[in-house]
Order: structure tokens, then C-alpha cells, then sequence
């Protein structure tokens, strides 16, 4: 039997109707994102796993008699914030830089500030801290 094929996640893509609105959301989120340099793909190193924006005409040239678009909705991310009011602040500062607030800020059973807000392109990016003093709940697996 041959041997198990492996690989190692270590980027992110997300396809960006319009590059530059996209590039200053994600720079109000905290990454550091580059200028963009008229390649039409951007990436910036996470820690360890890679955030690579492209335009959809970078993404249609890979395959143009098959690719249709995106609509946006189907990935999710997630960032981590030093403190309930920083879940606050950075929603009310990325709301109107995307599609809106998906989540309005709350203080969720399981121990942490929640929110959510929709990236330019309605890509969900969740906010999150732990609240003071609150045991988190873990989610047990499987």
C-alpha cells in the first residue's frame, strides 16, 4: 500500500471584488497587509498561516471557461481580541468598511464578548474576548 499523501494548511485565500476596499478592512482588523502592487494578489503572514487576497480576475485567469464568481458567505474566520471593549471598538470601526455588522457585540453564555461583521465581499469575520472572570466552555469533540 502506498503511503498516505499529506500536506499542511498553510494559507487563506479570499477573492476580492474590489482589492483596495478589501486591503483597508483587513488593515483596520490588524493585519499588515501591502500595498497593493498591480498583480492582483496580496498575502500577508498570519503566525504561521498566510492571508492571500486576489482580485476575481486573478482567480478567473486559473480557469476562465469555468469560473463563475463567488458570492461570498461560505468561509469564516476568527480574531482574537485583547478585551471585551476592543471587540466593541473593532466592530464599530470594520462595519462600515465591509457589508455590515452579521452580530451586534454580546456577552455569550459560553465566556467570551462575540461579535460578528461581513468583510467587503460577505465573508464572516468573528470578534471575540474572553470576559472577565467568565469560565469559558469548551466545545467537547466530535
Amino acid at each position: 500500500m502506498p503511503p498516505r499523501a499529506r500536506a499542511v494548511l498553510d494559507a487563506v485565500g479570499l477573492v476580492c471584488s474590489d482589492l483596495p476596499r478589501s486591503v483597508a478592512f483587513y488593515r483596520a482588523l490588524g493585519c499588515d497587509v501591502p500595498e497593493p502592487d498591480g498583480t492582483g494578489h496580496l498575502e500577508v503572514d498570519l503566525g504561521g498561516v498566510r492571508l492571500m487576497l486576489d482580485t476575481e480576475d486573478v482567480v478567473a485567469s486559473f480557469a476562465p471557461d469555468t469560473w463563475t464568481g463567488s458570492t461570498g458567505g461560505r468561509l469564516g474566520l476568527a480574531a482574537r481580541c485583547e478585551s471585551p471593549e476592543d471587540v466593541d471598538a473593532l466592530h464599530d470601526l470594520l462595519v462600515p468598511l465591509g457589508q455590515g455588522s452579521h452580530l451586534a457585540p454580546f456577552d455569550a453564555f459560553w465566556g467570551q464578548r462575540y461579535a460578528s461583521v461581513l468583510d467587503p465581499d460577505g465573508s464572516s469575520v468573528d470578534l471575540y474576548a474572553a470576559l472577565p472572570g467568565a469560565p469559558v466552555l469548551q466545545v467537547p469533540p466530535g
